[in-house]
């Protein structure tokens, strides 16, 4: 005893010199970094105190960041952490894997036990008893409601703690032991006066053995283990239902506004990539001209607007110039969809709306944007929820924070829209949207133009003229014509050419407007014929009333939903249009059905001639309900309904409503007797143009026109 408590001593002694000298490394080793700040800070500030050389060096060096004057980077991350929220990441995969691990810490020694016990053979009590009577058992083990037998002369005991039974005998418990099993008829050996009388005579020790203590660490993991685990599980679904997973609502951040912050909040969008709509970029100079100088529109008493609304047809590029306005201005350019201000809770929208402005305020100078503005601007009252329409509450709150910009911020709202007819009066006034850009489609100089800003970029064979492509995509929007280059190119590469050639995109423009070809298709003879023959007919009626666009191609290859078609040309961009133009176009459209009538009869007409005759029979309408160039109604506007008005009640009477009936078909008949007419006296040349298009599948305008003149093809 006594050299174990010298070793005892030793190792205690020991051990206080190390921890001594790990406290004198750790007093060096703060030391010397103390010493190094201080240099720093003497160097840079003579003034600071000597308290902060206790603190440690990594805090310094924290303090210095944030607090050093010359810290570039400061401003800017102040500037992107305003308004966005703090996002906590919960990892779940840790959590699973820290279940894993303790779940195997608790089942892994009750599974080597079994493995242990596995070495012990069960038998009956009657037979256990005959072996202790044979002497093949010579200790008995009580454990567990179980008795244990094992021949004494191989098995070597532990020590173990003795029961009462144990002691009576003698026994020093010194052994453990294995061997045969048996279940136990009563609860406790001792009570069992057979067994023990068994014993007794065959002189049998007796070990009985305490169940093992559970280790602390062990209970104390299986009795929070399942705390943990619904901790664990109530966490991941907060978390799941915040990040809006499974595509759910944010539940805690259903009244944060959903506006996107374009990088580091600058828009890389100027106005060199915008073009086609110079009208449009002048105006909203102005507003870049005010977020860069305040100060010089202020100093004469001008104020700029405060919101601008951009109107205009689809794809016309209302968002790239909000985009390019922020991008030009260098401000913050917040972004938001009108839809996503309104959800199915109530009130949401109006949170959103003040949420979204409030970052605004702390971003300023910047730029909002709202696209789709009538989304939430609607005119009010026209709803069926009255005042307590969610989408008007979110309307008021909108028109409330416009009205709220002092005249010190530089706060400017732009919305796009292509329905400015149903936005609200109050939205529209001045002080709130007080000026309104009209994004018209480009014409033909801006289609070349817009042509020009996206085939940056992509190689162009030297046979590829952007005026043609420009004339031959009249109607399109900035989005169509970047779309036509963007396939062109993808069928360059899939033809494995290096270049884009002229082919490539005049197939491409054909590809976007009327879809794809269909060669493979297979056409009966009949269909052909008959989609030869009405082909021929549009483009000869066009021919001969002189119409103002051009043939430019006659093909009967099926292509998207047509099984041939007459593309034709303007000859120069128009801004108004003509009743003769109108009268034509019906004439022109019914050109393929009276060539149907001709050749094949009225009873063999065919439901080829559907889109036309929709097309001319809306060329009708609009010309007597809204054109006013009816002969019987006069200048007068008859367009049926008002705008807004959800039961789309007419204002007038049936009678008059039977009379635009009436003169509506008029005009119908009237001009499609004219294309019968046409078809008729040019009977020949239907035939020959028929002909030829059905050898060759597709003829060119200049070989349409040679043979309507009579010449050789």
């Amino acid at each position: 005893m006594n050299d174990n408590q010298f070793e005892n001593e030793d190792l205690k002694n020991k051990d206080d010199s190390d921890v001594h000298e790990k406290q004198e490394n750790k007093e060096n080793e703060k030391e010397e970094p103390k010493q190094e700040k201080s240099q720093e800070q003497d160097s840079h500030n003579e003034n600071k105190n000597d308290s902060e050389d206790k603190k440690s060096s990594d805090e310094d060096k924290k303090q210095d960041d944030k607090y050093n004057p010359f810290n570039n980077k400061r401003d800017d991350e102040k500037r992107r952490v305003v308004g966005k929220a703090v996002k906590v990441n919960f990892n779940f995969k840790g959590l699973l894997m820290l279940i894993f691990i303790i779940t195997l810490a608790v089942v892994v020694p009750s599974i080597m036990d079994e493995n242990k016990n596995q070495q012990i053979v069960d038998i009956s009590y009657s037979d256990f008893i005959k072996n202790i009577e044979n002497k093949k058992i010579g200790v008995v083990e009580e454990k567990d409601g179980y008795v244990y037998g094992y021949k004494a002369s191989e098995v070597k005991y532990l020590e173990t703690k003795s029961n009462s039974i144990k002691s009576k005998l003698g026994f020093d418990g010194k052994n453990e032991v294995q061997g045969l099993k048996a279940r136990l008829i009563t609860n406790r050996l001792g009570e069992d006066s057979n067994l023990m009388a068994v014993i007794n005579n065959n002189n049998a020790i007796i070990q009985s053995v305490e169940p093992p203590e559970p280790s602390l660490f062990l209970s104390i993991v299986l009795a929070f283990l399942p705390y943990i685990i619904m901790i664990g599980f109530l966490v991941f679904m907060l978390n799941r239902m915040n990040r809006g997973g499974g595509g759910g609502p944010q539940i805690f951040n259903m009244g944060k506004s959903r506006a996107k912050e374009n990088g580091e909040n600058i828009s890389n969008v100027t106005f060199a990539d915008v073009a086609g709509i110079d009208e449009a970029k002048q105006e909203l100079k102005e507003v870049v001209d005010f977020l860069k100088e305040p100060e010089k529109f202020r100093k004469i008493g001008a104020k700029i607007p405060k919101g601008v609304l951009l109107l205009g047809e689809p794809g016309t590029g209302k968002t790239l110039l909000a985009k390019a306005v922020a991008g030009e201005a260098k401000v913050p350019f917040f972004s938001m969809s009108g839809s996503e201000f309104v959800e199915m809770f109530v009130g949401v929208g109006a949170s959103r709306v003040r949420d979204l402005f409030s970052k605004a305020r702390k971003n300023a100078p910047c730029i909002v944007f709202i696209d789709e503005i009538d989304a939430v601007g609607r005119k009010r009252g026209t709803g069926q929820g009255g005042g307590n329409d969610e989408r008007e509450q979110t309307l008021n709150q909108l028109l409330v924070e416009m009205d709220g910009f002092g005249t010190d911020e530089t706060i400017i709202v732009l919305a796009a829209t292509n329905r400015a007819d149903v936005l609200d009066k109050a939205l529209r006034r001045p002080g709130r949207f007080d000026r309104q850009v009209i994004v018209d489609m480009p014409d033909i100089k801006g289609r070349e133009e817009i042509l020009k800003v996206h085939a940056k970029g992509k190689k162009f064979a030297s046979d590829v003229d952007f005026k043609i492509i420009a004339k031959k995509t009249s109607g399109m929007a900035g989005a169509d014509l970047a779309n036509i280059l963007n396939e062109g190119a993808i069928l360059a590469a899939r033809e494995g050419r290096t270049e884009i050639t002229m082919a490539d995109l005049e197939e491409a423009s054909e590809k976007v407007q009327m879809g794809p070809e269909k060669r493979s298709k297979v056409v009966s003879e009949t269909d052909k014929k008959i989609v030869a023959y009405h082909e021929s007919g549009h483009a000869i009626v066009n021919f001969v009333v002189g119409g103002e666009d051009k043939v430019h191609k006659i093909t009967m290859i099926p292509r998207g939903q047509a099984g041939g078609y007459t593309l034709s040309l303007p000859a120069e961009q128009k801004l108004v249009y003509s009743k003769k133009y109108f009268m034509d176009e019906i004439a022109i459209f019914f050109g393929g059905r009276a060539a149907e009538e001709i050749i094949f009869g009225k009873d063999n007409i065919t439901s080829g001639a559907s889109n036309d005759i929709q097309v001319a029979t809306s060329f009708a309408q609009q010309m007597v309900t809204k054109l006013g160039m009816s002969e019987k109604f006069g200048p007068i506007l008859l367009d049926g309904t008002r705008e807004g008005d959800m039961f789309q009640s007419k204002y007038y009477s049936e009678q008059t409503g039977k009379e635009i009936d009436d003169e509506i078909r008029s005009i119908i008949n009237e001009r499609y007797q004219k294309a019968l007419n046409i078809l008729n006296e040019n009977r020949d040349k239907l035939e020959e143009v028929t002909r030829i298009l059905l050898e060759k599948e597709t003829i060119m305008g200049d070989e349409f026109e040679a043979i309507m003149r009579g010449e050789n093809v």
